[in-house]
């Protein structure tokens, strides 16, 4: 019985995906609170941190698959911060978040730029999933056909 339990509860017997994990970077408290809460209503890890410093720290001990970050803080900000990241780990998506208009003012190397108040949390939450399926890349077409096939009972 409990295995049979154990199999409805997660789905049928399907595995369930594995939480990926963003790294939110924000001087702001009230807006890191938000975007925290709004990425983890949506089945996302959040990992909140106020100084580019910290976040460079987090960053290297691993598990990141995503990063978003406010352009303006005091020390490392968001384009040096991203700059930093894509040295070590290139292909980790990155949005940043800026309160001015003009991107063309700032080198970054961000995927996405957002000008805040200008954008939705749908909109942000689209970014988000985009990304993170660009990095992982399609489903290979081999897995397909063989987890079809436990599902109708074949294999």
């Amino acid at each position: 019985m409990a295995i049979s339990a154990t199999i409805a509860a997660t789905g049928c017997g399907r595995r369930m995906k594995p939480k990926r994990t963003i790294l939110c970077v924000d001087d702001n408290e009230q807006t890191l609170s938000y975007r925290k809460i709004v990425l983890e209503t949506r089945g996302y890890r959040v990992v909140c941190v106020s100084r580019g410093e910290d976040a460079l720290e987090r960053f290297q001990r691993g598990g990141i698959d995503l990063v978003i970050t406010d352009m303006a803080m005091p020390g490392v900000d968001g384009p040096q911060l991203i700059a930093k990241i894509k040295e070590v780990s290139p292909h980790t998506p990155a949005i940043l978040i800026s309160s001015k208009v003009r991107i063309y003012d700032h080198d970054s190397q961000a995927d996405v730029f957002l000008t805040k108040g200008m954008y939705s949390t749908v909109d942000l939450l689209e970014r988000v999933r985009q990304l993170l399926v660009r990095k992982r890349g399609p489903k290979r077409m081999m897995e397909r056909p063989a987890a079809m096939a436990r599902q109708a009972g074949v294999a």
